[in-house]
């Protein structure tokens, strides 16, 4: 008998579909690896079971014919607090997923499940059972205000097995690398994992790698003791301290300069590390999640960042699909944008017509998520009708267009190189109305050089978010 039967061996289960053929199937299987099994075929059914017995563990679908598994669990609940709960659903969805564990779910699983991954989350329950004798709470996936304004929307497979992989990732300690397109919600997904973690209710701190000013991230991380330089004009935690024992976000890794980061690989190797002005060592229990826009393997060969930091980080990778490749998630978007703007301005919800969720999904949306809520909230607040059609989509929508510039504008010959690209950059600001991160973007460099040419030419930052 394998290490997983005798950790399972004489525990109970009681299995919940409506079925015959899943039943008798998930029955099987657990019998095979030394569980007792007992199968109820509906709500009802199953309410009697849990009252005339308790078990270690129940397996309930959530969709059948005469409730569903969320009334099975409200009566464990009542009956057996101790037993672990797992749902399974062939019409998976993250509202359902968040809704699911929020009310005491051990975990969620989409059909079509393989028994391996449902015997590993009951290995979870048996192990986790074994180490309390109190009643299984299992982290939350969200808390009510996130889950109401978390943006992680979709029903989607793709996005469904990123959500996926990324529940599994949480329940270790490993650090992860987030590597997706701009837009697709990297620190949402972080945000997720740390609330489906062992850690959620330890601090969840992030830093934008790219935001703070070279010459004081190594402050803002590591923190510094009073008078380690000028202005320290006190001791100060450094956002590795902050987050002990729970969860830091580093933002746009990629932006980290060559220079911090073997102190960054120390810390991920040791989990400890010194203020800058002081020696002590600052030991911290923190899982680190990393995210980028940018292929860091692409960085390490161009060495714009460490091979051995990149394989340090990169313990878990994780990655979450462009809107592009999830256009069905497209009209659930759109729809929780719409809710959400109206609860913020006290407005009331419009309808959105078929033709309006059309031209949304015949676009492919390069700034993903975030572009698709910003479009959404102009044309909600530009157009205050019940009802927003296709007409509303083309006279807000404003596709970037890059004309040729006429011949009597072109370069001449013998023309600085400084002041070419002083007039490409200003054009392409112009272009993204002043948003620095799509001009980035559009010209392949990063932020905090862009931030440079912006100060190097003389430009106004103000004017450029």
């Amino acid at each position: 008998m394998n290490s997983i039967s005798s950790k399972c061996e004489n525990s109970s289960v009681l299995v919940i579909d409506d079925e015959p053929g899943m039943r008798a199937a998930l029955r099987a299987n657990f019998l095979r690896y030394g569980w007792h099994v007992e199968t109820a075929s509906g709500v009802r059914d199953a309410a009697r079971a849990v009252e005339l017995t308790s078990f270690d563990l129940v397996v309930s679908d959530i969709h059948m014919r005469d409730g569903d598994g969320f009334e099975v669990m409200c009566s464990i609940q009542k009956n057996s607090p101790t037993t672990a709960v797992i749902l399974l659903t062939a019409f998976g969805s993250v509202p359902e997923a968040v809704e699911s564990m929020r009310s005491g779910a051990f975990d969620y699983l989409t059909k079509p499940v393989s028994f391996d991954q449902l015997q590993a989350a009951a290995l979870r329950v048996m192990l986790r059972m074994s180490e309390k004798s109190c009643p299984i709470n299992p982290p939350k996936v969200l808390s009510d205000s996130e889950a109401a304004n978390s943006g992680i929307v979709g029903r989607s497979p793709l996005l469904l097995q990123a959500l996926q992989r990324a529940r599994a990732a949480a329940s270790t300690d490993a650090d992860i690398l987030v590597e997706a397109e701009s837009g697709t919600g990297k620190e949402l997904l972080a945000k997720f994992i740390h609330q489906a973690s062992d850690r959620s209710r330890k601090p969840f701190i992030a830093v934008n790698c790219a935001a703070v000013p070279e010459h004081l991230l190594e402050s803002e991380l590591f923190g510094h003791a009073k008078g380690a330089f000028t202005g320290a004009s006190a001791a100060k935690a450094g956002k590795f301290e902050l987050a002990d024992g729970g969860t830091l976000l580093l933002d746009e890794i990629g932006e980290m300069p060559l220079s911090l980061q073997p102190k960054l690989l120390r810390i991920l190797q040791e989990r400890e590390f010194e203020r800058l002005g002081e020696t002590r060592s600052i030991h911290v229990n923190i899982r680190v999640i990393a995210t980028t826009n940018a292929s860091l393997a692409s960085m390490v060969e161009q060495g714009r960042f460490r091979s051995d930091l990149y394989y340090r980080l990169n313990v878990i990778p994780l990655s979450l699909p462009a809107l592009r490749y999830r256009s069905e998630d497209i009209p659930t978007l759109a729809r929780f944008f719409a809710e959400r703007f109206a609860l913020e301005t006290k407005g009331t919800v419009p309808t959105l017509n078929p033709s309006f969720i059309e031209r949304l999904q015949a676009h492919n949306w390069p700034g993903n998520i975030r572009e698709l809520s910003n479009f959404m909230r102009r044309v909600l607040s530009l157009n205050r009708e019940a009802m927003i059609d296709a007409a509303c989509f083309d006279k807000e929508f404003q596709p970037v267009r890059v004309a040729p510039a006429p011949p009597s504008a072109l370069p001449t010959a013998g023309t600085p190189i400084a002041v070419l690209e002083r007039v490409h950059l200003e054009n392409t600001l112009a272009l993204v109305n002043g948003n620095r991160t799509h001009a980035a973007e559009m010209l392949g460099i990063s932020l905090r050089t862009m931030r440079n040419k912006i100060r190097e030419y003389g430009l106004p930052p103000r004017r450029y978010a």
